[in-house]
C-alpha cells in the first residue's frame, strides 16, 4: 500500500519511537494524525514534522470511551500504526489491580479495539493497512516482565490471526517487533544498561520497518540484530534453554535497573 496521500493514524506519538515514526510517515507523504495523552507533547512532535503539520487528537488509550471516540474521529483512516505501549516491567506481585488493568488496556485491548473499529471502514473501502508495533518480548519471555510479555505475546497472536481473517479484503495487517532500542523507550528514559553482548537498534530503524511493512504488506518484521532474532526464535521452541542464555546475558539485571528507575520517579 502507498503511504503517500493516505490518511495515517499513529498512536503513541509522543515517545522517541513515536516521534521518529511521525517524522518518517510525514516524509512519506502521509496525511498524518497523531494521538497521545499529553497535548503539549503532541504539539512538540507535530512541530518537528514540518509541513503539512499532523492533526492532533488527544486520547488516553486506557480510557475505553476515549478509544471509541478516537476511532470515530479518525474513521477515514487508511493506515493504522498502533505504536502506543506501557513498559509494564517488574514482578507481577508488585502491581495493583489498577496498574494491571491500565497495562492490559493500553498494550493489548486498545490496539485490538482500534483495529476492529477502523478495519470495518477499511474493508468497506476495499483498502487499508494495520500495523501493530509489538516487541521481541512477544516471542521470548524474560524474568520480571510477565505482564509486558503477556500483552506482547497476545498482540502477536492477534496480528497474525487478523491478517488471515482479512486476506482478500484489500486490508493488510503487519506486526513490527523491535528489539532493544537505544535513544528512546525504556532504556533511554531510565538510563539502564542494555543486556551484555546484545546490540541495539535505533528509532529510525523501527520507523523503516513500519514503512517497509506497509509498502510490501509484510506479515512480520523483526527489527533486531541477527543474534537477538536467533535467540527469540530459539526461546519460542526451547524456553528452558533460553532461560540459561538470558542469565548469561544478564537480561534480568537490565530489567531490574529499569524497574528501580521507574520506582524512583513515582
Amino acid at each position: 500500500m502507498d503511504i503517500s496521500g493516505s490518511n495515517v493514524l499513529l498512536t503513541g506519538a509522543t515517545g522517541g519511537i513515536g516521534s521518529a515514526l511521525a517524522a518518517r510517515l510525514t516524509v512519506q507523504g502521509a496525511r498524518l494524525t497523531v494521538t497521545g495523552r499529553r497535548e503539549e507533547a503532541l504539539k512538540a512532535t507535530a512541530d518537528t514534522c514540518g509541513v503539512p503539520a499532523p492533526r492532533i487528537v488527544v486520547a488516553d488509550l486506557a480510557d475505553r470511551s476515549d478509544v471509541v471516540r478516537l476511532a470515530e474521529t479518525c474513521a477515514e483512516t487508511d493506515v493504522l500504526v498502533a505504536n502506543a505501549a506501557l513498559p509494564a516491567s517488574g514482578d507481577l506481585l508488585d502491581y495493583t489491580e489498577e496498574q494491571l488493568d491500565r497495562a492490559l488496556d493500553v498494550n493489548l485491548r486498545a490496539p485490538v479495539l482500534l483495529s476492529r473499529l477502523l478495519a470495518t471502514h477499511m474493508v468497506a473501502r476495499g483498502r487499508g493497512h494495520i500495523v501493530l508495533v509489538g516487541s521481541i518480548s512477544g516471542k521470548a519471555a524474560t524474568k520480571s516482565t510477565s505482564l509486558y510479555n503477556a500483552t506482547k505475546f497476545g498482540l502477536r497472536g492477534f496480528a497474525l490471526a487478523l491478517r488471515q481473517e482479512l486476506r482478500g479484503t484489500g486490508v493488510g495487517v503487519s506486526l513490527v517487533q523491535p528489539g532493544f532500542v537505544r535513544d528512546a523507550g525504556m532504556f533511554a528514559a531510565t538510563g539502564a544498561a542494555t543486556p551484555n553482548g546484545i546490540r541495539t537498534v535505533t528509532p529510525g530503524q523501527v520507523a523503516d520497518g513500519v514503512v517497509r511493512a506497509v509498502r510490501r504488506d509484510r506479515c512480520e518484521v523483526n527489527v533486531a540484530p541477527l543474534e537477538l532474532r536467533l535467540l527469540s526464535a530459539i526461546a519460542g521452541q526451547f524456553p528452558g534453554f533460553a532461560e540459561r542464555i538470558q542469565a548469561r546475558a544478564d537480561i534480568d539485571g537490565s530489567v531490574r535497573q529499569i524497574v528501580e528507575a521507574q520506582r524512583s520517579r513515582r
